[in-house]
């Protein structure tokens, strides 16, 4: 066995999860017969490039403006809440039935026409890496697409994928937080602990090398900022391929929004 350290960004943490989901054999599954729906959110905008791309239909998407809500820091001048105050563009989730890109639907348009098979990608604001269990952020008073998504999954299994990074995790008891800042006289984003399959860069790592990888530090400034530190263990061979990848992704640019936004 071999342990090698290796740093990855918020950004090549992103597209590191969407390439190994692409690779999922549920996803393929679901993309040769059924549906996918990609609910639009930063980290499943790399996925949505992935599946187009790799089923040729990649020309018409753009993540520029593939979410609803978004964190900036408070010195950012364009938006409100977490929103845009233009979300004019926004261009819809990306929902494909039997291969094809049905474009301008989102999941509330599909919801009650999912069955078992079909899969819903959702990604979360909070992650407890230890019981792999994440929570969503909610600020619809209808309680948004994860309320959507719930219908199916629960009433008739439709499969719930969370793909999410681990710089969103917590230290605290999702339960516990959800309990605080969904009480009454609380103020802000409500918070969802949701049941589903987390998928982190560390279960991507397993899917596309069979290494085993475990946070052990993080952090970094310059660019860095957000950034982990994973050990990969496993043969020779898998921290060999794990290390090939890893370096491929390692200039993956940082998520920006459109200069004229």
């Amino acid at each position: 066995m071999q342990t090698t350290q290796f740093m990855i960004t918020p950004a090549s943490g992103k597209r590191l999860i969407a390439k190994a989901l692409i690779n999922y054999a549920p996803v393929q599954s679901a993309l040769e017969s059924g549906t996918l729906v990609i609910i639009a959110g930063t980290t499943n905008g790399y996925l949505a490039e992935e599946i187009l791309s790799s089923i040729g239909q990649l020309e018409d998407f753009s993540r520029e403006k593939f979410f609803r809500g978004i964190v900036l820091p408070p010195s950012q001048p364009r938006t409100e809440n977490g929103r845009l105050f233009d979300e004019s563009g926004f261009p819809g989730d990306v929902v494909i039935v039997d291969g094809k890109w049905k474009k301008g639907l989102t999941i509330f348009d599909v919801a009650d026409d999912l069955v078992e098979g079909d899969i819903i990608f959702k990604g979360a604001n909070a992650l407890d890496v230890h019981k792999k269990k994440a929570a969503i952020y909610i600020g619809h008073p209808q309680g948004g697409t994860i309320l959507a998504s719930l219908r199916a999954v629960i009433g008739r299994r439709v499969r719930l994928i969370i793909p999410v990074g681990l710089e969103k995790r917590v230290s605290t008891d999702l339960d516990e937080i959800a309990m605080k800042l969904n009480s009454p006289g609380a103020h802000g984003p409500r918070l969802m602990p949701v049941v589903g399959e987390v998928f982190t860069e560390i279960e991507a790592i397993f899917c596309l090398t069979g290494a085993k990888a475990e946070m052990v530090a993080a952090g970094g400034v310059a660019g860095a900022e957000g950034s982990v530190w994973l050990a990969v263990s496993g043969v020779k061979q898998e921290v060999a391929v794990a290390q090939k990848l890893i370096k491929s992704l390692s200039r993956e640019p940082l998520f920006s929004l459109p200069e004229n936004e």
